[in-house]
């Protein structure tokens, strides 16, 4: 949730800022299916490159926790874009995933588990 609370501002500059200054600029809407790719595109470009660069968001260097593969080592690309196209199911469809979590043996989402990489507490 807190990384939720500083997209608003990454949002805002990179994709609301965006499409209003076209709309003003050309009395034009994007169509909802390129607003939802924009919004998508942002949102991976922000957590790709901190998962890459670091192993941590903004709200995971507060809570003290890396990303990690399962080996301990950073994560490959193709492991990270995995894990983001299995977080969007995994929590929009009511937070499966991350109950998932409850129950498995070493506390790992469902995602995690699945792109092979694990959050560690450092």
């Amino acid at each position: 949730m807190y990384d939720a609370l500083l997209l608003i501002g990454v949002l805002a500059a990179t994709w609301v800022l965006p499409h209003m200054l076209i709309g003003m600029a050309f009395h034009v809407t994007a169509p909802g299916i390129v607003l939802a790719a924009h919004l998508v595109l942002v949102l991976a470009v922000y957590f790709l490159w901190y998962w890459r660069n670091g192993g941590q968001t903004l709200a995971m260097q507060t809570w003290k926790i890396r990303l990690v593969s399962v080996r301990g080592t950073p994560p490959s690309w193709q492991q990270l874009a995995l894990r983001y196209v299995l977080a969007w199911p995994s929590i929009c469809y009511a937070g499966v995933g991350l109950w998932w979590a409850l129950f498995d043996r070493d506390r790992q989402f469902l995602h995690d588990r699945l792109s092979g990489t694990r959050i560690v507490f450092q």
